[in-house]
């Protein structure tokens, strides 16, 4: 397990390191140079037509940063869990989302990955969805994932902040419980990262990692733009 990685990594305020993502190795360094480091750069599987050609793009990204993350794609499609253990098999040292359900089993055949476990919101707190359509209590999922040896819940889509409340609640839980992370998804952006990351500053997780995809991706190259990074670290310096 590399959570070992995360905590050495240098951090904006101690505290939080955001995924973008990044289409090949000229736009990660742009990634990287945009938000002076704090980034994760990261693909999704289902932009790759094998396992292999996703794993060859992490490898050169892995040169631009010392952690990179594989997501699901299809918006946290949990179908495509096997797709993510596969790239993960040949590059072990990354980071990977994966579903609630699959989490424990790919922590315990991948060990020096970093998995998370994706839970969605439910309208109602302290409650989460699983890929199933089915319902837990926050401190079901939490538990779980503590037993599971499993350092991040991933939250999502909490649609910018629509689901905030929901979000606080389980970090809290899961910060009083010992999880390592927390790490939302789903229309983060420059006009809304400041009032995330103050309330999940209030929670005391030790980690947190906004995946911050739709509002920064150039939809006609699908390249990350740095000048909307820029944006959201000026964003996280008004206060």
């Amino acid at each position: 397990m590399n959570k070992k990685k995360f905590e050495n990594l240098p951090k904006w305020n101690n505290f939080a390191l955001f995924n973008f993502l990044a289409k090949d190795k000229e736009n990660s360094k742009e990634v990287m140079e945009a938000s002076r480091g704090f980034a994760v750069p990261g693909i999704v599987a289902t932009n790759y037509e094998s396992a292999e050609e996703a794993a060859n793009v992490v490898k050169e990204l892995q040169s631009t940063a010392e952690i990179v993350s594989v997501g699901l794609g299809g918006g946290g499609d949990w179908q495509n869990w096997r797709n993510v253990l596969h790239i993960a098999r040949i590059v072990p040292n990354s980071h990977i989302n994966q579903p609630i359900e699959t989490a424990g089993l790919t922590n315990g055949l991948l060990p020096e990955t970093y998995t998370n476990a994706l839970v969605r919101p439910t309208g109602k707190v302290g409650i989460v969805k699983l890929s199933s359509g089915d319902e837990i209590t926050a401190e079901e999922a939490v538990d779980y994932c503590l037993s599971a040896n499993i350092p991040s819940i991933k939250f999502m889509s909490i649609e910018g902040t629509k689901y905030l409340d929901e979000l606080v609640y389980l970090t809290k839980i899961a910060a009083d419980k010992g999880i390592y992370g927390i790490e939302p998804a789903g229309g983060i952006g420059a006009d809304n990262i400041l009032e995330i990351t103050t309330a999940i500053q209030t929670t005391g997780i030790p980690f947190y990692m906004p995946h911050i995809f739709g509002k920064t991706i150039d939809k006609e190259t699908g390249r990350t733009k740095p000048e909307e990074i820029a944006k959201i670290f000026a964003a996280l310096e008004e206060n």
